[in-house]
């Protein structure tokens, strides 16, 4: 019990996996929803689903920009908005 004599180096920086940017979450976020949303309306026999499908489109294209432009900036150890 207490010091074991070993000695603990911070300078070595760790390898973890960069996590998504919350802006890239928000974009998921709102992908699925449309999703959802398209099918109850195809299901209830409205048009306005082609809406909700082209959202969704437009939401997936943001998710993965965001994703990809968060993996590089953390490659450079940049932030992703600034």
């Amino acid at each position: 019990m207490g010091d074991t004599g070993r000695r603990v180096s911070s300078s070595v920086p760790r390898q973890e996996p960069s996590p998504m940017p919350r802006i890239a979450l928000c974009t998921l976020i709102v992908c699925v929803l449309a999703v959802a949303a398209a099918v109850v309306s195809f299901a209830q026999g409205s048009w306005l689903g082609i809406v909700w499908v082209l959202l969704a489109g437009l939401a997936s294209n943001m998710t993965w920009y965001y994703v990809k432009r968060g993996r590089d900036a953390a490659g450079q150890g940049k932030s992703v908005t600034g």
